[in-house]
């Protein structure tokens, strides 16, 4: 409710302020597409807050395109990181289970074991070698 109503006493003003430089710049300018051949030249007459709106509207497409491109490698890094979390987490998930195996006594099998064991909640459990160490 409270971002509808900021949306709106935004929205409103801006829209009356665009609303007003449309009608009071409805007189037509030409737009010359040859800037070297002088009246001959290519020019097409148009009202200026269409010329004003279309440079307006170029400019968010092209700076927003440039952005997506700048954060390419940050795109690019982060899908990377997350490929690899998931893997660790594959990983980790095998680890707990191999670990539950060895530890579970003899006669009770891991599956009825209960599935809230965690690691970090039985202080029996010894702790997981860092895998860097062993390298």
């Amino acid at each position: 409710m409270l971002r509808r109503i900021v949306l709106t006493l935004i929205l409103v003003p801006v829209s009356v302020a665009v609303i007003m430089l449309a009608v009071a710049n409805r007189h037509a300018v030409p737009l010359m597409l040859d800037p070297f051949a002088g009246a001959s030249g290519m020019s097409v007459e148009l009202p200026l807050f269409l010329v004003v709106f279309a440079a307006l509207i170029l400019g968010v497409v092209l700076g927003g395109v440039s952005v997506w491109l700048t954060q390419g490698r940050y795109r690019r890094d982060a899908r990377r990181n997350r490929r690899e979390a998931q893997r660790a987490n594959v990983e980790a998930d095998a680890l707990r289970g191999a670990l539950a195996a060895r530890t579970a006594p003899a006669g009770t099998s891991s599956a009825a074991k209960p599935a809230s064991l965690s690691l970090a909640s039985s202080p029996q459990t010894p702790a997981l070698a860092d895998r860097r160490s062993a390298a």
